[in-house]
């Protein structure tokens, strides 16, 4: 039942930063988990981060630690993934997906029928 929403894509030189926002609207439960992918070109999309309906963080992926964060406004429905000190590796299509259970679900069985997708939103890191 929940749609997301990713906004907030463009082009950014190396070192520079960007926050994606995802939205949810048509939510089942007061807090949807949700969670940031990105798919580069000829690679797999990987996971990035992940917030539960508790509010409780999950980080995936080695190569963004210390540099995206995620986090939730309630009132807007809104989470965010603030990403700074970029560089050209992390250029890639941007989802947020969610769900009602958890992050390992979301993660782990991304296909799934729980699971509702973003159109995706382009992050370019150029110089």
């Amino acid at each position: 039942q929940v749609q997301v929403v990713e906004s907030g894509g463009g082009l950014v030189q190396p070192g520079g930063s960007l926050r994606l926002s995802c939205i949810a609207s048509g939510a089942t439960v007061e807090h949807y988990t949700i969670g940031w992918f990105r798919q580069a070109p000829g690679k797999e999309r990987e996971a990035l981060l992940c917030i539960n309906r508790s509010d409780r963080i999950t980080d995936y992926a080695n190569s963004v630690k210390g540099r995206f964060t995620i986090s939730r406004d309630s009132a807007k429905n809104t989470v965010y993934l603030q990403m700074n000190s970029l560089n050209p590796d992390d250029t890639a299509v941007y989802y947020c997906a969610a769900n009602d259970l958890s992050c390992v679900q979301l993660v782990l069985n991304q296909l799934g029928p729980g699971a509702s997708w973003g159109q995706g939103t382009q992050v370019t890191v150029s110089s």
